[in-house]
């Protein structure tokens, strides 16, 4: 029997006054009174202890803030706590980024976050990215099929400083030449040109070729823009691109569309959402829209004829991809037909070949070899 219960036991016996009950309990005059009041009320239940937590939690969030939550989660069912957070700052009783998460776990609207293993970055001497137009990152999303069974591939254009995606058009034929660059045209108009554009080494980006070269990236380094290119089997190199593909796979073809023209239009609503309205981590919650401008590089519309220093041999690669040599065709490369490349001598009969400023590899006469650039590198080195 603890103090409480006697003191309510004497307290009922009618032998003593409130002030000699506290006395005899060595208690205030004031705590007796709170327990007799609780005997009053609750009973010998009421002399137990209670929990000292407070009854409304400081963090604790309106019905109409929940319901708010809950609406946003609605519209953005891709977005997590974060995201929802910026959009509740407009509120003067915004919550904490915690408690919406709190608000959406408990209505089971949260996943756990896979995490995934990190690749080292690569080493390569890639575009900093320090401000809009410096990189372009430029792919093709893996294809899949619309519910009427045709095939959509998307290429997908994105600022890789911002995060702008520039373009994102599903393909349904052939993702060659002719197909991709009027839409690199069309961006290329609307956007200027960037310093560089960042791409793996798949068609029509790359070739196994002279330098990688194909049809598409001559005529990008016709256009004063430079080429690079991640390491094969290495898409981490161009992770900012490849984590706006897993976002773009989730809000738009999970499950795909019914038509390919049905498709196209998801893709449209996600750039503008993605752009306009979906907060960006690596842009301090801002939307990639507010921080993109366009290039101040506008699209020429004729090409600059290239132009090479006075000592150096001049060569036009005819419609085989050579280029004639003292009567004879040496075989060069089939992405540079009809372009002009410069030959600059660095020693008795070897000179190293170029397009534009861009170097293809060593032309020996004397073995009649023409090494490439790469080969040619990994022998210095070795």
């Amino acid at each position: 029997m603890n103090e409480r219960t006697i003191m309510i036991g004497e307290y009922l016996s009618g032998g003593y006054s409130i002030s000699q009950l506290a006395r005899r309990r060595g208690i205030s005059r004031k705590t007796a009174f709170k327990w007799i009041a609780r005997y009053q009320q609750q009973g010998w239940e009421g002399l137990k202890d209670q929990s000292r937590a407070p009854q409304h939690h400081v963090n604790a969030i309106s019905g109409e803030m929940e319901q708010r939550i809950l609406e946003l989660k609605a519209r953005w069912p891709l977005w997590g706590a974060p995201k929802l957070h910026v959009k509740l700052q407009a509120y003067a009783d915004c919550p904490s980024e915690s408690t919406v998460s709190h608000v959406l776990q408990r209505h089971g609207l949260s996943r756990k976050v896979r995490h995934r293993w990190r690749a080292t970055p690569s080493r390569q001497p890639f575009g900093q990215c320090a401000g809009p137009n410096e990189v372009w990152c430029a792919d093709f999303k893996g294809w899949f099929r619309t519910g009427d069974g045709q095939r959509c591939e998307p290429l997908t254009i994105s600022d890789a400083h911002s995060r702008y995606l520039l373009c994102c058009q599903g393909i349904g034929t052939t993702t060659g030449m002719v197909t991709v660059k009027p839409l690199f045209e069309a961006t290329f108009r609307e956007y200027g040109l960037p310093t560089a554009i960042r791409t793996d080494n798949g068609p029509p980006f790359a070739s196994h070729g002279l330098a990688g070269l194909t049809e598409l990236s001559v005529w990008w380094l016709r256009l004063g823009i430079d080429l690079e290119r991640i390491e094969p089997g290495q898409p981490q190199q161009n992770g900012r691109h490849e984590r706006m593909h897993r976002t773009l796979k989730e809000a738009t073809a999970k499950p795909p569309r019914r038509n390919l023209q049905l498709q196209q239009k998801a893709f449209d609503a996600f750039r503008r959402e993605y752009n306009q309205q979906r907060p960006h981590e690596a842009l301090g919650q801002k939307p990639p829209g507010s921080v993109y401008v366009p290039s101040l590089r506008d699209y020429p519309e004729r090409l600059e004829e290239l132009v090479y220093p006075d000592d150096w041999q001049k060569r036009k690669v005819s419609v085989g991809g050579q280029m004639k040599w003292t009567g004879r065709k040496v075989q060069v490369s089939h992405a540079l037909i009809d372009q002009l490349i410069g030959l600059k001598p660095i020693g008795d009969g070897v000179w190293l070949m170029y397009f534009g400023s861009l170097e293809l590899g060593q032309w020996d006469e004397r073995h009649w070899r023409l090494v490439p650039v790469r080969t040619l590198h990994q022998n210095t080195t070795a």
